[in-house]
């Protein structure tokens, strides 16, 4: 009767409990009781268990391991700074008691004393869109490690809080004292500024360009742009968004009132002596206010030539047409190409004490000493071309537009440069070649573009492989002249490389390298220009006078090991 009632009791258990009874580890009325002891006091069973001491914790793992098949692991292996951070957020990983390993693919490996936990799994493979595959190990282990990890990220945020961090707020924002002291008490919200300040400081520690504040109908995501890359980094409670979007709006000097138009602002924040500045973009959706801030690198625009990884003779053209007296030299491609890094590093090999340059753009990213920046405001009359007829009576050598937007911009920016003037600025179009049919079908007349653009630049920015993990790839003949690589370049002097992923890098990529196609307006493009010619014959007389495409120059980075052919055929066109 006895050996009945204990066959019949593990059936009324479930998951480790269950485990441990038929294993013979645990008696049944044991594991009911520390079962109902668990949930009175709202406790893994797991965490119980072991506080009980019913059970030593190496034992319980192996027992684990080789009742449900899944491979144990010594945590105290285990180098905690080389796993892979912000995959899940701490609060995620304590609740839980669950330790991200490594991600390969789809699959995230994770370790944890209790695999039979179906509600963590489901958590986690809802906030990171990953497959879970577990690893056991020691409770006790795993619980000193997170409680480490858990006081860091405290210590951290207390450093974060402390006064040698602060935001460089204004305190006139055109608002009625009143409203303004509602909004202070309702942003002043210690939690949410805590939170912002982390993710400010693990977005400028993880090397992303851009932050993605996200409201939906029911959750909140937060997403990192890294190496060009979009990944989430946690999933904060809904009910913050509004009061996270009126501090973001308080300290980027917009109308926090305003909530059904988008606004453009900017931030800085201190370190000490060291400050970030930060541009800021809201838009109205239909859950609350989507908020993308763009990371501001001042050193990004000090980088040098030789560091934006321009080959040899696509950087002697470059430098040829810039230290020119007078032209337009224009920078093209999409959003977040690099574009301004490449403009502010060509401004500064001209900024010389007997250069007068100015800039107007919208807003102005970066401040370079020497240079005189003026930003747009629309609202005020200060447009692209109110500041370019001021610039021209103000007896400048290099005008840099930020964009050009329309016929009335174009046509000043190109008087300018038929007068004596360097001209630098960007248009958002795919190639060098369908540049010039852009500027026509804006209005421009051929004749004036023939004898102005000097010189054109589109770009694009690849992922760059990982130098420690990075791996010899071994692609078919066929792929590679599909690519468009040439017989001759295939003669086994060289091998291309693929993504692996590890610790140090993200999904086998870190940072990112230029690919561009460097395209001088010699005479005969000048002559298909005035003769109305099409993008398609500019570029054919283009690749007889030895200028690369866009996939031409990628596919030299994947020969030199610099990136992968996948992400070059991802970003260019054939």
């Amino acid at each position: 009767m006895a050996e009945l009632t204990l066959a019949e009791s593990p059936g009324s258990l479930s998951g480790v409990a269950r485990v441990l009874v038929n294993a013979g580890k645990l008696d049944a009325k044991a594991a009911e009781s520390l079962t109902r002891t668990a949930k009175e006091q709202k406790r893994s069973f797991v965490t119980t268990l072991v506080n009980s001491g019913a059970i030593q914790p190496a034992d319980l793992a192996h027992t684990l391991s080789k009742a449900l098949a899944v491979p144990v692991m010594d945590l105290s292996a285990v180098d905690v700074q080389r796993l892979p951070k912000g995959v899940i957020d701490n609060k995620l990983s304590s609740q839980y008691q669950v330790l991200v390993l490594s991600k390969r693919g789809n699959r995230l490996f994770v370790a944890g004393a209790d695999p039979t936990d179906q509600e963590a799994i489901e958590r986690i493979k809802f906030a990171t869109q990953l497959t879970p595959e577990w690893v056991i190990v020691e409770h006790d282990k795993l619980s000193k490690l997170l409680e480490g990890l858990t006081s860091s990220a405290e210590d951290q945020l207390a450093a974060i809080a402390s006064s040698d961090f602060e935001f460089d707020v204004s305190d006139d924002m055109g608002l009625p004292a009143q409203e303004t002291a509602d909004v202070s008490t309702e942003v002043e919200d210690a939690p949410v500024v805590r939170f912002l300040q982390k993710m400010l400081i693990d977005a400028i520690n993880a090397r992303a360009s851009d932050l993605h504040f996200e409201p939906y109908e029911y959750h909140y995501r937060v997403r990192f742009r890294v190496d060009g890359e979009l990944r989430e980094v946690t999933q904060p409670p809904v009910a913050i968004k509004d009061k996270l979007a009126s501090r973001i709006k308080v300290i980027s000097k917009m109308d926090i009132a305003e909530r059904r138009v988008p606004q453009d602002g900017r931030m800085k924040l201190k370190f000490g002596n060291k400050a970030i500045d930060f541009r800021v973009s809201t838009l109205p959706t239909l859950f609350g206010e989507k908020i993308v801030i763009r990371i501001l690198d001042p050193s990004s625009a000090k980088l040098g030539i030789e560091a934006l990884g321009y080959e040899p003779e696509e950087k002697a053209r470059l430098m040829a047409c810039v230290h020119r007296p007078y032209g337009m030299v224009l920078v093209t491609g999409p959003t977040g190409s690099g574009k301004t890094v490449s403009l502010y590093t060509c401004l500064n090999i001209l900024n010389q004490p007997g250069v007068n340059i100015s800039t107007v753009e919208d807003p102005a990213e970066i401040n370079l000493p020497g240079i005189n920046q003026v930003n747009v405001n629309d609202k005020a009359g200060m447009t692209f071309s109110t500041a370019l007829k001021a610039f021209l009576r103000q007896d400048p050598d290099v005008i840099m537009v930020g964009e050009i937007r329309d016929l009335e911009t174009a046509d000043i920016a190109i008087k300018a440069a038929q007068t004596g003037h360097m001209v630098m600025s960007t248009l958002h179009t795919n190639d060098a070649p369908t540049t010039l049919t852009r500027l026509m079908n804006m209005g421009v007349a051929p004749f004036n573009i023939a004898s102005s653009v000097i010189l054109i630049t589109a770009q694009r920015l690849a992922r760059r492989l990982c130098e420690v993990c990075k791996a010899p790839a071994d692609y078919p003949p066929e792929a590679m002249l599909k690519a468009g690589f040439k017989e001759a370049d295939l003669d086994g002097s060289w091998r291309p490389y693929r993504a692996i992923g590890c610790s140090s890098c993200n999904n086998g990529y870190k940072g990112r390298v230029g690919i561009y196609q460097v395209m001088p307006i010699s005479e005969e493009i000048q002559r298909i220009i005035l003769s109305q010619g099409t993008a398609l014959d500019i570029a054919k007389q283009a690749k007889r006078e030895g200028v690369r495409d866009l996939r031409e120059s990628g596919l030299i980075k994947v020969k030199a090991g610099q990136t992968s052919l996948e992400e070059v055929i991802a970003v260019t066109n054939e």
